[in-house]
């Protein structure tokens, strides 16, 4: 890729909102904050108990009203604010990265500080306090539901993060398993040449061999990583990797 300037492509998950405290399904037993995945988080569970899926949420906005951005967040947005190019694609529903101060952020399962509409997914409504509840309306008169992408639902986002991956100079994976798909699949739009590191507490096992690992959670190794990137001025592949 030919730019301006080198850009940095971060693919995130759940790892790194995990170090601010909040839960993932795959902690367990596919159970989320001891609810089953099937009962809060797929269309199914919407048709069958809004009042369930709309509580879910509820608690799950709190938690991320609470949550606090780690040190892995901080890097990458002083990483742009020293003047890097860095375009952030996560799957995370969280608002970290922009609390950090990362502006281009690209969210493949959708924000959970937002409403949405339940027949126009365009008809979105910011959620600054506060939740969803039975008889709030859209302005087409649909009952709102939480703007998540379900188990099941097709990821609207997907294409527009192939395009950003496919400009990569260097693609940074974060605290992902590399096993939900459509998201484990976008590694594969990078460009032959890019290099490609992954940063997980399990990198080393996770990684095709292809893939430069860095054993150490997020908020060790991106801020790690940046460091170096930062005292260089450019972005590389670190031969200690």
């Amino acid at each position: 890729m030919t730019h301006s300037q080198p850009r940095l492509v971060v693919l995130t998950g759940a790892g790194i909102s995990a170090e601010s405290g909040l839960k993932t399904f795959r902690d367990g037993d596919g159970l989320w904050e001891n609810y089953a995945i099937e009962d809060v988080a797929t269309p199914e569970a919407w048709v069958r108990d809004p009042e369930l899926v709309l509580r879910f949420y509820d608690e799950r906005r709190a938690q991320v009203r609470r949550a606090r951005p780690n040190p892995a967040h901080q890097a990458l947005a002083e990483l742009e604010q020293a003047g890097f190019d860095v375009r952030i694609i996560t799957q995370n529903i969280d608002d970290l990265h922009e609390r950090a101060g990362s502006h281009d952020v690209l969210h493949l399962h959708g924000e959970i500080l937002k409403a949405r509409s339940s027949i126009d997914p365009r008809l979105l409504y910011p959620l600054p306090r506060g939740g969803i509840k039975l008889g709030d309306l859209c302005d087409k008169g649909s009952q709102l539901r939480p703007d998540v992408v379900w188990f099941g639902e097709a990821v609207p986002t997907y294409p527009h993060a192939c395009d950003i991956v496919a400009e990569a100079d260097l693609l940074l994976v974060v605290g992902t398993s590399l096993s939900v798909m459509p998201a484990a699949m976008l590694v594969d739009q990078a460009p032959v040449e890019c290099p490609c590191i992954l940063v997980d507490p399990k990198a080393t096992q996770l990684s095709p061999k292809w893939v430069k690992a860095l054993d150490a959670p997020a908020s060790e190794g991106v801020p790690t990583l940046i460091g170096d990137w930062k005292r260089e001025n450019r972005l590389w592949v670190p031969e200690w990797l």
